[in-house]
């Protein structure tokens, strides 16, 4: 697969550039339990090159992608990298995959405060 199903990317909104070296796991929800199915790392970019376990979005339906995931942010050690005393030591977004589009999950971050929005 050349581009997966669910990407991201994260600002710094506070510094005014991307988040770069931030640990991020992508989960599944299947029958009531979060199960991880991959991990990345941003780059200078903000952005993750691809996901440890791409093979997974591999061969699937599109019915078998729709459920519903999380994207864990590890924060805090990116904020000890910046020498800021920050809030949240994580960030959990959840989110339902129901069609075929692809899912761009971008992370707005500051040491207090973070949002999100389906991006394209």
């Amino acid at each position: 697969m050349k581009n997966p199903p669910i990407t991201t990317h994260i600002l710094n909104t506070a510094l005014g550039k991307p988040a770069t070296g931030i640990d991020l796991a992508l989960w599944i929800l299947k029958e009531g339990e979060w199960t991880k199915l991959s991990s990345a790392v941003t780059n200078e970019d903000g952005r993750i090159d691809g996901w440890s376990e791409s093979d997974w979005f591999e061969d699937k339906s599109a019915e078998q992608l729709f459920a519903t995931y999380k994207l864990v942010f590890e924060l805090d050690s990116y904020w000890e990298k910046q020498g800021i005393d920050a809030f949240y030591p994580s960030a959990e977004i959840c989110f339902k995959v129901q069609d075929t589009k692809h899912y761009h999950i971008p992370l707005l971050l500051s040491p207090f405060a973070y949002s999100t929005y389906r991006g394209s």
